[in-house]
Order: structure tokens, then sequence, then C-alpha cells
């Protein structure tokens, strides 16, 4: 009797979480699954199958798990921004020989009316702040925020998950988690005259309601390109990733039918 495909999915978003209630639903126990999260997250999801919080310790650590722990299949569903996580996916998976898959966010589209000034970079992204405002909404994440210590003669409003000390020069904080609406953002924008925002050009629906605003208030976003994704299979669907994991399994079943019949032929 086959064992179930242990799958592990390299998540902390919210395509993550779903991919794993979709992977639970169509495989059932043909799946042991277990979703990774980093160790900075906030809330653990509640998803189906086992959750572990922490890193791996690079590449050789996340190889040695997978060796370990006899995990038969990858699906990279982080950040698009998360691109030391998705280099290390693919140096682990090549080394223990683990197929692999990169669940891509679809990326946001330009639409009229849209004023975006792209940057390829967060430092990039400071050093032409000053040029496009005054008071900046800044929502870039914590650990993107030293980049615009230097930056002279902007307010920043910033959005956290959770409160943290700024070394920033002008700052205040607030404190929200996505999905955010169109009316919520407009009124915040409003309400602290903020006349330039700061993204990632994460793509998704939960964080794409500051573009809209912005588009509805006719104010700039300097954008920073997402980086390019991992080299590899890729999908950008939850679709398209659960035809993909049934093919792994088909896979892997052809193997054990065929070392089954040699092992038969060899009595």
């Amino acid at each position: 009797m086959i064992t179930p495909l242990r799958l592990l999915i390299l998540g902390g978003t919210g395509e993550a979480a779903a991919l794993a209630s979709a992977l639970a639903e169509r495989f059932g126990a043909a799946l042991g699954l277990v979703s990774s999260l980093a160790g900075r997250t906030g809330t653990v999801p509640d998803v189906p199958g086992r959750v572990r919080i922490g890193g791996f310790g690079g590449a050789d650590g996340l190889a040695a798990y997978l060796r370990g722990e006899m995990v038969h299949a990858v699906i990279d569903a982080t950040h698009p921004f998360a691109a030391r996580i998705s280099d290390h996916a693919v140096r682990a998976c090549a080394a223990a020989g683990v197929p692999r898959l990169t669940l891509v966010r679809p990326p946001w589209v330009r639409r009229d009316g849209d004023r975006w000034t792209e940057a390829d970079t967060m430092g990039g992204a400071a050093a032409r702040l000053p040029s496009l405002g005054r008071r900046a909404f800044l929502a870039v994440g914590r650990q993107e925020l030293p980049a615009f210590a230097r930056t002279a003669g902007v307010r920043f409003l910033v959005r956290l998950l959770a409160p943290a000390p700024l070394d920033l020069p002008e700052s205040e904080v607030v404190i929200g988690r996505g999905p955010f609406g169109l009316e919520d953002e407009i009124r915040l924008l409003r309400r602290h005259s903020i006349d330039v925002v700061v993204a990632k050009a994460a793509g998704g629906e939960a964080t794409y309601a500051k573009i809209a605003a912005a588009r509805a208030l006719s104010l700039p976003v300097l954008m920073v390109r997402r980086p390019l994704p991992p080299a590899g299979p890729a999908v950008t669907t939850i679709a398209a990733a659960l035809d993909w994991t049934a093919a792994v399994m088909a896979a892997r079943g052809a193997a054990h039918d065929r070392d089954r019949a040699h092992t038969a032929g060899n009595r």
C-alpha cells in the first residue's frame, strides 16, 4: 500500500492557506500536509494538516528537513517579495531531489487613472520619494523601513501589523491587517492628508484597496517592483497547483507499481 504524499507548503500568505484547504478537500487522506510559516508570523492560520513555525537554517537546513521528514513535494506559496526563502527552496529541492512548484500571486495591473512611479529597490524608492510628495503613506512592511531612515522632508504614516519602534525622521504608526476596504483606505488617506502612497507591487486582493484609493484621490503611487520569481515550474492559480499535485501523485504511484513489478519478477 502506497503511503500518503507528504507535501510541504512554504506559506504565510492568504493564498497558501487557501491552497492548504483546497488540497485537503481534493485529496483527503491521500495527502500528508505540512504548512511552514516564518517565525515572525503574527497569527497562526487555521489550516488542515500540521503547521510548522520557524526557519529551517537556510537552503542546507531545508534540504535536511526534506530528507529527514521524507517530503515528496514542495509548493512555494510565499510572498512575492520573499526572494530569499524562494531561493532556499530552489536549492534545497534540487539537493534533495524533491519536485517543487511555485504558486505565483498575479501582479496588479495599471489602470486608467493610476499614477505609478516604479522603483527597482526600496533604496531607489526612498531616493525618489521627496520628488513625489511630503506626506507619505508607507505600507511596505516593518523590515523595509530602514531604507527610508534618511529620507528628509517627508512625514510618514506607517502601517504595521503590530506596534514597533521606528527609526524614521517624522512618523506616525497605524496598526492594521488586511483585507482593507476601499472607503476605509480613502478615509485614512484623507484624514492624514497623504499626498503619496509607497507600496510593494505585491499583487493580490487583501491590500489592493490602498492602490484603488490612491487612484480615486488622484494620488501618485511609488511602486517597488517585485523580484523575479524563481526558475522552475510555476502556476498562478490554486486549481493549477492542485493539478500539479495530482500529477506528482500519479508519477509516484506509477513508480511504486514499477518497483512492485520488479520485485515480483525477481522472486
